[in-house]
């Protein structure tokens, strides 16, 4: 589907879409003087009054818009003199969003600001359910197409400002997608044998449109909060750089589609972030973070819990900085903690438990980054195989609002292809039974089933929500321990490494150059399934005592190894994160994990999980220069 945002028309000047545009050069509506005049309501006319629908006795001006210019693009919407084909579909998603941003660093403020945006979308197709203008790659327009694109609207929800935007949006996404579907069906006529497997899913539309959420973050002192909060840290002379940011927004999200879909549903998102960075004393960067999410600002934790996380944090990263770095460790057993284990099943199953499949390309590109970056599922077409031990179960759970008593994040109760959210079991017993599909059909799966999910600047696609693994069979942590040092000592090792943490570099680093560096380390390792531990300790066989290590990373960490999980803890934990909706470095920690100002809410609830042979590769790259003079606050 093609999507265009407002502030970007006048930036269109690819040469081959030009050259096809030409043929529409007339406006695609009759002048506006005329339409004006008609009963349809174009732009400036006023809302019109539907007394037949309660939905008109909501006086909701953006709502009332959004209605009217959709009814008018799908009654009227046609390049004349062509034969080019009317839109079967099209969509209108609008974000409304204010946002708090809080940020400070040892006892200081650094910002605070506060936003209000309103992000409108359009999407059209053209050609029909089984073959449109959507999912394809091709000629000048690289990656636009299937990226997504976003504009600003006007915050006042203004009716007559806003028809005359989404108007010129349709306009413009319509000719692209006439542009697109040609394209694709030139290169379809080119393959031997394409797909005939459907673009777009049929579905019942859903209306759904509950009251707007008004901001309103004064049930604390935010600013104050953050000062003090930060100012922990200032006892650990031994960290170089520190930021905390709180992060609060409150939105409402719009759908509307020609299917007769209506959406209108509020959303919050609370989140407190925090990076910490130091050097080791030969000169290695070292980082550690802290997060907390939360649906609403009021349920965050408060500050003495956010002191002692910090205080928690900044400890582990002073006990790195004199650390070893770790060694080589051949293939053999390796605990993860609960935390580590969800962690590490986040990165896993992410880019897998979807079913869709990806976008066509012209040429064969596209496809072979795919491939290198993890970004194809592993489970696709593998439905009633073993992909976990016996007794295992995977379930995806958006309608969950807890496990446990715990919050879970990514509950919701509607998608953003404006589906009703369901339940879907994916493991069953071991067994793959289901994939989460969008609207976009898959090989194994063509009906959605509900988790259609975006950030607003991306397209929806197969998304996990609240991810439950949970086993039959489990152990205490302590006889889990106990199991994991007889493997050791059986495979004659006199170290393994455990693992209490993993990594998430989308929160700990802080310099361009760090974030660089892991781009590229992760990007040689992605087709390897590398794994970076944030804390990893050896451990002892003989005795149990352990040292902790430095630059550790597991390699190989992919979905075959967890058809051989030698053993499942009891001691279940709520991994809440934001998950990134990045393409590239699918199954590693930088293409799943984001931050709270670009990444969906999501709970992963897992044990501690043994893995009986992981291979550890010691610490790599070369260390940076430490800074010539100490800290201030030591002298």
């Amino acid at each position: 589907m093609t999507r265009l945002p407002v502030t970007r028309f006048a930036t269109v000047s690819r040469s081959l879409l030009a050259a096809m545009m030409a043929a529409f050069s007339i406006v695609i509506f009759t002048s506006i003087a005329d339409a004006r005049r008609q009963a349809d309501a174009p732009p400036g006319a006023g809302p019109s009054a539907r007394a037949s629908d309660s939905r008109a006795a909501d006086n909701d001006q953006t709502l009332h818009a959004m209605r009217d210019e959709l009814a008018r693009s799908r009654d009227r919407l046609r390049a004349p003199g062509t034969n080019a084909p009317a839109p079967y579909f099209i969509e209108y998603r609008l974000l409304d969003i204010d946002q708090r941003t809080v940020t400070a660093t040892f006892g200081a403020l650094l910002s605070s600001n506060s936003s209000r945006n309103r992000l409108m979308d359009v999407g059209v197709r053209v050609g029909d359910y089984k073959l449109d203008s959507s999912n394809f790659i091709g000629g000048d327009e690289g990656f636009r197409g299937f990226i997504g694109s976003t504009g600003s609207v006007g915050v006042d929800g203004d009716y007559n400002s806003l028809r005359q935007d989404l108007w010129l949006a349709t306009d413009q996404a319509y000719k692209e997608a006439l542009v697109q579907l040609s394209q694709k069906h030139a290169y379809l006529m080119s393959i031997t044998r394409p797909s005939d497997i459907p673009d777009f899913s049929r579905e019942k539309p859903v209306v759904f449109v509950n009251p707007k959420a008004e901001a309103d973050w004064t049930s604390r002192n935010w600013e104050q909060e953050a000062r003090d909060t930060s100012a922990v840290l200032r006892g650990f002379p031994e960290l170089y750089n520190t930021h905390i940011t709180y992060y609060l927004a409150t939105t409402n999200f719009y759908l509307l589609t020609t299917e007769g879909a209506e959406i209108r549903i509020p959303r919050t998102v609370a989140a407190i972030e925090a990076s910490l960075e130091t050097q080791a004393t030969d000169g290695t960067r070292l980082h550690n973070f802290y997060s907390a999410y939360a649906a609403r600002a009021a349920d965050l934790p408060d500050a003495a819990t956010v002191r002692q996380g910090l205080e928690r944090a900044a400890r582990d990263l002073v006990a790195l900085r004199s650390s070893a770095p770790s060694a080589d460790y051949p293939a053999g057993p390796v605990l993860l903690d609960a935390p580590a284990a969800a962690s590490l099943l986040a990165q896993t199953l992410g880019p897998s438990v979807s079913g869709s499949r990806p976008p066509l390309a012209l040429g064969t590109v596209f496809d072979r980054i795919m491939k290198q970056m993890g970004g194809n599922s592993e489970w696709s077409g593998r439905l009633n195989s073993r992909v976990f031990p016996a007794g295992v179960t995977l379930l995806d759970d958006p309608t969950k609002k807890d496990f446990d008593g715990h919050p879970l994040l990514g509950s919701y109760e509607v998608d953003e292809e404006g589906l009703r959210a369901q339940p879907v079991p994916l493991v069953e017993n071991g067994i793959l039974k289901n994939l989460l599909m969008s609207r976009r059909p898959g090989v194994d799966f063509q009906q959605s089933n509900a988790h259609g999910r975006a950030t607003f600047l991306t397209d929806p696609r197969a998304s996990m929500s609240n991810l439950i693994f949970q086993a039959a069979e489990t152990k205490s942590p302590a006889d889990l321990r106990k199991q994991f040092l007889k493997l050791c000592a059986d495979a004659g090792r006199e170290w393994c490494i455990e693992v209490r943490r993993m990594d998430n570099p989308a929160l700990g680093f802080q310099r361009q150059d760090d974030i660089g560096d892991a781009v590229g380390t992760l990007a040689e390792g992605v087709g390897n399934g590398d794994r970076v531990p944030l804390l990893a300790y050896r451990v002892n066989a003989a005795d149990g005592r352990e040292e902790l290590v430095r630059g550790a990373t597991l390699t190989g960490l992919k979905l075959n190894v967890l058809r051989r999980i030698a053993g499942i803890g009891n001691d279940y934990t709520v991994f809440n994160f934001m998950q990134s909706q990045a393409l590239g470095f699918a199954g590693t920690a930088l293409g799943s994990f984001g931050s709270a100002q670009g990444g969906l809410p999501t709970s992963l609830v897992a044990p501690s999980l043994l893995l009986e042979e992981v291979d550890v590769r010691g610490a790599r790259g070369e260390p940076h220069r430490p800074p010539l003079l100490p800290p201030p606050s030591i002298n």
